[in-house]
């Protein structure tokens, strides 16, 4: 894992706080020591939903596209996430099967830590339990506030508080519609549809292969009605 991995090179569509980056340097530095890359190709299945959580992922370069299949056959995309990022801790410590497929969007290279040296390895940072209680309980909090604000409102309204959600690290969002339209589990059209009802109102701009935001706040205010 380089150096740089801190360092956000390709969008990520959840503005939470991961559970691998509240650990103590000196712990990710052991955990990363001892965790191989594995590489996948286009559309390669990471993880599926079912399986044992015998350990959990870290993204060292790339993007993986977590979500779930639905019985048609269906992606429907749960988030996004790129270097630097984690997912799977969760399941590794309730002990549960994985309820998410993770698939490799274009080349990734991914980092799986094992749950038993992960966690034996844990009881000795306990600096590092309290961090990541803490990133635990900010990822709950923004995912309650994620799924109130889905479960109600118009489409434009939905769409307006994703797009606030993605701009977080910048005002110019490289998402296309179909990506768009897979978050809200809508149409192509019907999410184009809101796009373009959002440009009137001038909150965004839509670029080819992106989505500039104008302005976010008033994009988040109009999210939450």
């Amino acid at each position: 894992m380089s150096k740089d991995l801190h360092l956000r090179k390709t969008r990520r569509s959840l503005v939470v706080p991961m559970l691998f980056e509240a650990l103590e340097p000196d712990l990710k530095q052991h955990l990363i020591a001892a965790s191989p890359v594995r590489t996948y190709r286009d559309g390669q299945f990471i993880q599926h939903r079912g399986t044992r959580a015998d350990g959990f992922w870290v993204i060292d370069q790339g993007l993986v596209r977590v979500g779930m299949y639905l019985v048609e056959g269906e992606f429907r995309a749960v988030a996004d996430l790129g270097p630097g990022d984690s997912y799977g801790e969760l399941a590794v410590f309730s002990q549960r099967p994985r309820v998410v497929d993770a698939v490799s969007s274009g080349v990734s290279a991914v980092r799986f830590i094992a749950a038993a040296p992960f966690l034996d390895a844990l009881a000795q940072y306990p600096a590092s339990n309290r961090a990541m209680l803490g990133a635990l309980a900010g990822q709950l909090q923004d995912t309650l506030d994620h799924l109130a604000g889905m479960r109600q409102g118009s489409n434009r309204a939905r769409l307006a508080g994703l797009l606030a959600n993605l701009s977080a690290t910048g005002s110019e969002v490289r998402v296309t519609q179909q990506e768009l339209a897979e978050f809200l589990g809508v149409t192509r059209a019907t999410a184009n549809a809101a796009l373009k009802s959002l440009e009137n109102e001038g909150f965004i701009e839509r670029l080819y292969g992106s989505v500039r935001i104008v302005d976010r706040q008033a994009l988040r205010l109009f999210s939450l009605g």
